[in-house]
């Protein structure tokens, strides 16, 4: 099984990645299109002729996103959908709501690093919102996908998954302490795993799925972080010599992962500046951890999901 490698690099762009790939006819759904790396997903895509469904709880903000991005002269077209991810009502409302084949779903809406909060079933939010709420939408629009014959779904994780694996004896935060920044790396292994498991199960339907890490992008995902926090960070990327990424440039993984043609049939694997990440091993940084990749927890976590999203 080669690695998929390219000349892509961290600076390269969304436009830069679609450029010359044809997506008429084509549908696509990205959760979280109205704000950060989601409204260049959606950009790039309708860019490229595919007619893009942006999923956001806000339909308001998410209106002016589609008003703003038709107007441009996108070969596609941009239309908007409500969804809250942490409540399976919307979810199953937004399903409803579907019709036709889908081609290309981005799981890319989330939280990151927020104060302990519940939903009203008790799951940690994190976990409810970057995981199961995206597994409930793929399982919702399965038959969509399978519908359109080579179907991609796109999970985007983050290199925050490498602090740490899916604590299968406490998901919820229910007997251990809560620290929102293990409860973020639990929720973006977890998206790893969903794309392992979810190829497994329904590659031979056409569907494939993959993981990504955008990079370091600030948006509106940090809203949650005090001045503070918001200090550490930049004090650690300046450490790290590492650049922010713009939010076009931080959109250009889950592109490719969403289009290139190098992908076809490719699924269960995770994606970084547009290449195939090498397993972690420490203390280089970036990769994939391997227990994100693992397929005996890709499969206990999927049972535990839908034991959790069906009870």
């Amino acid at each position: 099984m080669s690695k998929i490698t390219t000349s892509y690099t961290w600076q390269t762009t969304a436009a830069e990645v679609v450029r010359g790939i044809e997506l008429a006819g084509k549908r696509a759904i990205v959760t979280g299109g109205a704000s950060g790396i989601g409204v260049e997903t959606a950009r790039a895509l309708a860019g490229a002729g595919a007619d893009v469904t942006i999923a956001v709880r806000d339909t308001a903000a998410g209106n002016r996103v589609a008003e703003e991005l038709n107007a441009t002269g996108a070969k596609g077209s941009v239309s908007v959908g409500r969804l809250d991810l942490a409540d399976r009502a919307s979810v199953a409302d937004f399903v409803a709501g579907w019709s036709g084949p889908l081609d290309i779903l981005v799981n890319n809406a989330g939280v990151m690093a927020n104060p302990l909060h519940r939903t009203v079933e008790g799951w940690e939010s994190q976990f409810a919102t970057n995981h199961l709420g995206h597994l409930n939408l793929a399982l919702g629009l399965h038959d969509a996908l399978a519908a359109a014959g080579t179907a991609r779904i796109v999970a985007v994780s983050s290199a925050a998954h490498l602090r740490g694996g899916v604590d299968f004896d406490d998901i919820n935060f229910d007997r251990r302490e809560y620290d929102p920044w293990v409860a973020y790396s639990q929720s973006k292994t977890a998206n790893v795993l969903f794309a392992v498991e979810a190829t497994r199960r329904w590659a031979a339907e056409g569907i494939t799925a993959n993981a990504l890490n955008p990079g370091g992008i600030m948006t509106n995902l940090q809203r949650h972080q005090s001045e503070e926090q918001l200090t550490a960070m930049e004090a650690r990327r300046v450490q790290s010599n590492v650049e922010w990424k713009t939010p076009e440039q931080g959109a250009a993984t889950s592109v490719f992962v969403a289009t290139s043609w190098l992908l076809d049939g490719v699924g269960g694997r995770y994606f970084d500046d547009a290449n195939e990440a090498e397993l972690a091993a420490p203390p280089k940084p970036g990769g994939v951890a391997a227990y994100a990749l693992d397929p005996v927890d890709a499969e206990r976590l999927w049972d535990v999901s839908i034991g959790m999203i069906r009870s």
